[in-house]
């Protein structure tokens, strides 16, 4: 049967709803990066307890991506994806009646399992739906809409919690992943034998997707730490409104992200994987340095920008060269990296930030980045060497 991924159209009203989706989804997990762990350390909570709203939210997600892979491979895509979705739904509108930190953790738990499967479910769709050789541009603008909720939706979040309290943001939230429950049921997924047929046993990882996940694993520690401390490490400096921040990083990501998807595309993803981790570093310097907003926001451009190039590109190189018929576990072993890069971040350097400060733990995470760049290079002289071999 043909691949209809090769077909060169872009825009059809299949990607126009997923990448809606896309965006409702991520508006809702947006609206509780920044607030949760203000209202958790308003109930107490110290700074490992707040590393652990994040740690254990991305331990349930990682453990979830590999069995939501394989299930997505198998058995087809939008009960599962449904599922997910709803699942989310249901835990995100409770964490407000919640009267322990306790509670707070074991639902954090529970959601990620809803995460896990809606965002992997949602990235195996759009990867359906891309045509092969616009794969790096499809897929950044399939992620830009993840970008518009981070340029809105933790400024948003942050306004809410101190006008009128956290249980409001945890019904927003809640409400706009109901309206993409919704927009799921309408449109039409791949079925089994589009897909392709699975292999009797069934596997949980995609080996061709191992090396760019390990990468990421080392990128995404710098964004546990933003996520989790980041409000809490402006308030300490003086700064009120530091919802600005995911503001211009999402910003940068939207400007750039359709220029690096093209180049991706037409020149490799050294390209912007490269600069993309090194402008990372940079941003995570500048966050060691900060004493102002001015100085934040050149971090949140930095890191906009740096991120952006790197993770899509390096989702890209994870999915591009899997089997069409295991794109859901190429997805999962991709964001199995992804979250457990974000989970030790949030873990590991919530527990340096009680031993050296916020400033100092944000330029360690940095040496993360090093190591990934070091990866990299490996990865592509040993790809280089097979490929002259053959």
């Amino acid at each position: 049967m043909e691949d209809k991924r090769t077909n060169a159209r872009l825009w059809s009203k299949s990607f126009f709803l997923i990448t809606l989706l896309n965006l409702l989804l991520f508006f809702g997990f947006q609206l509780l990066l920044p607030t949760l762990p203000v209202h958790v350390q308003g109930m107490g909570g110290d700074d490992a307890v707040i590393g652990w709203v994040t740690g254990l939210f991305t331990v349930s997600a990682l453990l979830i991506r590999p069995f939501t892979g394989a299930a997505l491979d198998r058995f087809g895509r939008k009960w599962l994806f449904i599922a997910g979705l709803g699942l989310f739904v249901l835990v995100t509108v409770s964490y407000s009646y919640l009267p322990t930190i306790g509670l707070i953790l074991l639902f954090r738990f529970l959601h990620g399992f809803g995460w896990g499967v809606a965002s992997t479910a949602s990235n195996t769709i759009a990867s359906d739906i891309i045509p092969a050789k616009r794969f790096g541009e499809g897929m950044a603008f399939f992620t830009l809409a993840a970008n518009v909720a981070m340029a809105v939706a933790p400024a948003v979040g942050l306004y809410i919690l101190h006008a009128v309290g956290f249980r409001t943001v945890s019904h927003l939230s809640a409400l706009l992943v109901v309206g993409g429950f919704l927009l799921a049921f309408l449109f039409r997924y791949k079925q089994m034998d589009e897909v392709g047929e699975t292999a009797h046993r069934i596997a949980f990882i995609e080996r061709s997707s191992i090396r760019p996940s390990l990468v990421i694993f080392f990128v995404s520690v710098t964004y546990g730490a933003i996520n989790s401390f980041l409000s809490l490490y402006a308030r300490e400096k003086g700064i009120e409104n530091i919802g600005v921040f995911f503001t211009v990083y999402a910003v940068s990501m939207l400007l750039s992200r359709p220029g690096f998807g093209l180049l991706v595309d037409r020149k490799g993803v050294s390209v912007a994987v490269v600069p993309g981790m090194i402008l990372v570093m940079l941003a995570m310097y500048a966050l060691h340095r900060a004493e102002s907003l001015t100085m934040f926001l050149v971090a949140a451009a930095l890191y906009g920008v740096g991120f952006g190039a790197s993770q899509t590109s390096l989702q890209t190189m994870a999915v591009i060269h899997a089997p069409r018929e295991r794109l859901g576990i190429a997805n999962s072993t991709f964001f199995t990296g992804f979250d457990s890069g974000i989970g030790v971040g949030s873990v590991v350097l919530g527990m340096v930030s009680k031993r050296v400060g916020y400033s100092r733990m944000f330029l360690i995470s940095a040496a993360s980045v090093v190591v990934a760049l070091l990866l990299f290079f490996i990865f592509s002289l040993e790809q280089s060497r097979m490929s002259k071999e053959k």
